[in-house]
C-alpha cells in the first residue's frame, strides 16, 4: 500500500464522526523505485493531507523527508528536490504488512501482502 493510498482511506464504521487519519503500523515496509511524473504531483498535490503523508512517513521512520508544513503549490512547482521528495514518500514507499488504526474505535483494519482490508464486521455497518 503506497502511502498515497493511505492519505485516501478512513474509517466508515457506523457512528465514527473522527475516522481520519488512520494511524499507520507498518510491520514490514518496502521501498520500489516509481517513474516520476511532476504533472501527476502537482495535480495530486492539492488532494494531499499533509499532516496525513507527514505521520504515515514518520511511521516508517522518514523524519525529516518532507518539511514539516505543506509548501506552497508555486514552490512545489518550481523546487524540484521538494518534488523528487514528494514523489519518493507519496508513491515509493510501499507498506507490505501491518494495520491502519482507526483514531476513534482502535479499529485496525490489516495490511498483507500490501492490500489493505477495509471490510467491515456487521455489526459495524
Amino acid at each position: 500500500m503506497r502511502l498515497l493510498t493511505h492519505n485516501m482511506l478512513a474509517c466508515n464504521i457506523k457512528g465514527v464522526t473522527n475516522g481520519y487519519p488512520l494511524r499507520l503500523e507498518a510491520e514490514k515496509w518496502v521501498e520500489k523505485e516509481v517513474e516520476f511524473n511532476a504533472d501527476f504531483l502537482r495535480g495530486v498535490f492539492p488532494k494531499i493531507n499533509w499532516p496525513a503523508l507527514i505521520g504515515a512517513a514518520r511511521s516508517l521512520g522518514f523524519h525529516d523527508l518532507l518539511p514539516n508544513e505543506a509548501p506552497d503549490p508555486s514552490v512545489l512547482a518550481s523546487d524540484d528536490q521538494l518534488l523528487r521528495q514528494f514523489h519518493r514518500a507519496l508513491l515509493e514507499l510501499h507498506v507490505e504488512e501491518g494495520g491502519l488504526v482507526c483514531p476513534e474505535t482502535g479499529r485496525l483494519f490489516p495490511i498483507n501482502k500490501g492490500i489493505p482490508n477495509m471490510l467491515l464486521h456487521e455489526d459495524e455497518v
